[in-house]
């Protein structure tokens, strides 16, 4: 069977399923395999609860299928993980629409969601759900890209070099935007150079497909990375075609003041979020949006899944920003919590960076001695390097027991930083 034959069926079954406990009747099924799972043993299954086809790339035994499903509904590849990425490309050459990819260490996923929520205001809009956005997700959310969209934003995560590259062969991407390059998988990517080199892969594919950059163009870092990209915008706190800074007078949440004076007060918590709201204003005025829909989007968009989010508990305001860390993050958050004019005592609970290789060690050493910079009414380091390091804190195994710890002192009337690597789930402290 060849990738036209199966666009034609997936043209017929638009529903595209890897996973038989989400299974709707009609889907498309594809049996990825993985370290730990072989999605071909669950092909004749997914065809009883009622998927249209099953592509598989091993054939079933006898008794894996037996009648009255044929072989006609398995439909074989070499591969099934490249069809999938090969059917997203061919699905990607139907549309002349803007694909606009998203990467970087830090901020991409609420940069995708202020981004897409300013031009779905506008225009019709597809984007990653979620955080899809690995060799799965990023050929998925193309595949779900449907044929009234007149958008397309495509978020990409990677933890080593060549990712994005192969990402861009299939995203076939107009615009990009590289929110930042920090000290992010610094293991698989070889250390900060290498996050760079990664990272600018997609840079790489708009400066030789004659695409489109937005530019941070305070960082020195992407000017240089994004010279000789045909057309580049530029957003700021300076020198740039779009300005903006932030405006402390609202201690809780993100305000931005654009150069012409106007205010976005936005739902974000941290001065950290000013480039992603930047970019997200940049784009909406490159693309037309009008100025009051690019505002209220802004101002609408509520974060969600432990980004960055404001609760309000026990006559404490809590800071639950558990998605994700590394050192660029994690200094970030703990910077910018520190200059939050707030009265109430402040109280960090950390959890362990994840991905850093040889240097994880010196990097957790890092973020305890930029800790002992301020005053804290207490500080909790919880699992990972922290375990390993001769530090004056509150130390836990696991968020597990920083949960019983919380919960036993009863912590009333402070200002909690909450914030650690996926791997650390900090955010079961709360639960």
């Amino acid at each position: 069977m060849t990738i036209e034959q199966l666009y034609e069926i997936y043209l017929r079954h638009p529903s595209i399923q890897t996973d038989t406990r989400k299974l709707t009747n009609g889907d498309l099924f594809f049996a990825l395999k993985g370290p730990n799972f072989n999605g071909n043993k669950f092909a004749v299954r997914a065809l009883e609860m009622g998927a249209a086809y099953a592509v598989i790339d091993e054939a079933p035994s006898d008794e894996e299928m037996p009648p009255p499903y044929h072989s006609d509904r398995l439909l074989f590849f070499p591969d099934v993980l490249k069809a999938l990425q090969d059917l997203a490309l061919h699905h990607r050459k139907q549309f002349t629409i803007p694909f606009i990819a998203i990467t970087g260490s830090n901020g991409k996923t609420t940069t995708k969601e202020l981004v897409s929520t300013v031009l779905a205001s506008t225009y019709k809009t597809y984007t990653t759900v979620g955080n899809l956005n690995n060799h799965i997700g990023v050929p998925l959310t193309i595949l779900s890209v449907q044929k009234d969209a007149e958008f397309a934003v495509i978020e990409m995560g990677a933890n080593h070099q060549k990712e994005i590259e192969g990402y861009c062969q299939y995203t076939l991407p107009t615009h990009g935007i590289i929110t930042n390059a920090g000290k992010a998988h610094l293991e698989g990517f070889g250390g900060p150079e290498g996050v760079k080199k990664g990272k600018g892969e997609l840079y790489d594919f708009l400066r030789a497909n004659d695409g489109t950059a937005f530019v941070m163009w305070d960082y020195d870092y992407l000017r240089t990375m994004s010279k000789g990209i045909p057309q580049i915008l530029t957003y700021g706190t300076k020198d740039a075609e779009i300005v903006g800074n932030v405006d402390h007078s609202d201690p809780s949440f993100l305000t931005v003041t654009l150069s012409d004076g106007t205010k976005i007060h936005t739902q974000l918590v941290g001065d950290y979020n000013l480039p992603n709201v930047l970019v997200a204003v940049t784009v909406g005025i490159h693309f037309g949006v009008p100025a009051e829909k690019i505002i209220g989007s802004i101002e609408g968009y509520s974060p969600s899944n432990s980004r960055s989010q404001l609760i309000e508990r026990d006559g404490n305001a809590i800071i639950l920003d558990a998605y994700n860390a590394n050192p660029s993050s994690m200094r970030a958050a703990i910077e910018n919590f520190a200059r939050i004019p707030d009265a109430r005592p402040k109280l960090l609970i950390l959890g362990a960076m994840a991905e850093l290789g040889p240097e994880s060690l010196a990097e957790h050493q890092a973020i305890t001695e930029l800790i002992g910079q301020y005053k804290w009414q207490d500080v909790v380091l919880v699992g990972g390097d922290f375990q390993k390091l001769e530090h004056p804190y509150k130390r836990f195994a696991n968020s597990e027991e920083a949960k019983t710890w919380f919960k036993a002192v009863g912590i009333k009337g402070s200002y909690i930083l909450i914030k650690g690597s996926r791997s650390s789930k900090m955010e079961e402290v709360l639960n």
